[in-house]
């Protein structure tokens, strides 16, 4: 049987995921959420909503730059938290 590798990064990718989930709790208890429909996506969001919408979008994001972009993956870190962070504010 072949156990996965944990590696640091791996760490790091899971512990800011589950920071990310504790900290939207932790806003939905202090700051009920409303409804709202945005700008970019054309429907009726929560916060938890429009946060799984942007996870999604990095991880198709994340493997097309991987297969097309030959580029630092650094560049793809910044670019995803800019994307999460539109969605949240505006989507």
């Amino acid at each position: 049987m072949q156990w996965m590798l944990w590696t640091t990064s791996t760490i790091i990718f899971f512990a800011v995921i589950a920071a990310m989930l504790i900290g939207m709790t932790i806003w939905q208890i202090v700051v009920p959420t409303q409804e709202r429909r945005g700008r970019i996506i054309p429907m009726r969001t929560t916060r938890g909503d429009r946060l799984f919408i942007g996870l999604l979008a990095a991880s198709y994001l994340c493997a097309l730059w991987i297969t097309l972009i030959p580029l630092s993956p650094w560049i793809l870190l910044a670019v995803i938290i800019a994307l999460i962070a539109v969605l949240l504010r505006w989507g």
